[in-house]
């Protein structure tokens, strides 16, 4: 009979060793499980047919097309778009470059739903920008990487789409509706605090631009 403490040191022994041996996380991951598997006797047809039951799921199919969303949108221009727009609502305050990525992630974040996506697209137009206007650059990158946190909020949010089916059938539509309002004002929140650190490192202010 298998002991399932034996099992637990096998699942996070090989894991670990794989690590260490500079594996792949996915490839770590599937073959301290299939060891395990093993020990225990599981067939691994089982295995194969849970991993299948898993992802055949039609409100999946939402991830891909909202990280396509994102690509699309990020190679079409939609997102110096979005900059412009930012700018000239909150680019004259002072570190406006701050604010106008954190308002831009949010708008982004509201289309594309994938905090990647977002820090793909605006990133690498504005932290650019921000380090050749005076900003510096460990304060440009904290910037675009937390404001981006919240596409994953923002509606509509691949994440809430895992988590509605991870906890057995929860709507998806008042996952949605629940997460707006604390998206908003994270990305509230972040301005006010970049502007603070704004002004204390005399940060500039920003023309509209278009």
């Amino acid at each position: 009979m298998s002991d399932p403490t034996v099992a637990t040191w096998i699942l996070l022994g090989s894991f670990a060793l794989f690590l260490v041996l500079k594996a792949p996380i996915t490839f770590s991951l599937a073959v301290s499980s299939v060891l395990t598997a093993m020990y225990l006797k599981i067939p691994l047809m089982a295995i194969v047919q849970q991993m299948v039951q898993g992802v055949n799921s039609f409100s999946l199919l939402a991830i891909p097309f909202f990280i396509i969303a994102g690509e699309m949108m990020g190679e079409g221009g939609i997102s110096r778009r979005l900059i412009a727009f930012s700018n000239l609502l909150v680019g004259r305050v002072r570190g406006g470059l701050a604010q106008v990525n954190v308002l831009a992630s949010m708008f982004f974040g509201g289309i594309s739903g994938s905090a990647v996506a977002d820090v793909s697209s605006i990133g690498t137009i504005l932290i650019p920008m921000m380090k050749e206007k005076g900003y510096d650059a460990d304060y440009s990158v904290a910037v675009t990487v937390t404001s981006a946190c919240q596409g994953i909020i923002i509606p509509p949010s691949h994440n809430m789409i895992i988590y509605s089916l991870a906890a057995g059938g929860v709507s998806v539509g008042r996952l949605f509706l629940g997460g707006f309002v604390p998206g908003v004002l994270l990305g509230v929140v972040l301005m006010i605090a970049s502007y603070i650190i704004a002004v204390k490192r005399r940060y500039p202010k920003e023309k509209p631009y278009t």
